[in-house]
């Protein structure tokens, strides 16, 4: 069944996604729908990287938390810095992160928190990984923005892949 449907999730999204699309259930869309989620999971399998070892679950949970809460947070800071810019300008800058993390995974999970958090860019990651660029809306002390980054998500990342 797996060579089949490799990915029977997205299978079943361009499935769904197809028939949206169109606005039909006729026989034919059907037939062509079904066509394209069996195909294409199978034309890109080679592109998708392998699953990542999820270790530590309930690390995950908190970390999970822990974003949403500083998702929350930061727009309530950005949305002040932005208020009072007049007055108080907000002091944006680039800070160059060192990682410990090494895992593709971690990565792009770590890509992703800092996507979510308001007030945060990824920038650019080093070739060897060993380091990140990220943009900083409004910057105090650099030291203690990189120990909080690292804390607060590159080590429990790193406690679940690695």
């Amino acid at each position: 069944m797996k060579r089949l449907l490799p990915s029977p999730w997205l299978s079943l999204g361009l499935l769904g996604g197809w028939l949206l699309l169109n606005r039909s259930l006729g026989i034919g869309q059907v037939l062509m729908g079904v066509g394209v989620a069996v195909v294409m999971p199978l034309l890109i399998a080679p592109l998708r990287p392998r699953p990542g070892p999820l270790r530590h679950w309930w690390v995950l949970l908190r970390l999970i938390l822990r974003v949403g809460r500083d998702v929350l947070w930061s727009a309530v800071q950005v949305a002040t810095g932005v208020w009072r810019a007049q007055a108080q300008p907000p002091r944006g800058a680039f800070v160059v992160i060192p990682l410990d993390v090494r895992d593709v995974h971690a990565l792009a999970a770590l890509a992703m928190i800092t996507a979510v958090v308001p007030g945060t860019v990824w920038s650019e990651l080093a070739p060897d990984r060993s380091a990140l660029l990220l943009h900083v809306f409004d910057l105090d002390d650099e030291v203690a923005f990189i120990q909080h980054f690292k804390s607060r998500y590159e080590q429990p990342l790193k406690e679940i892949f690695e």
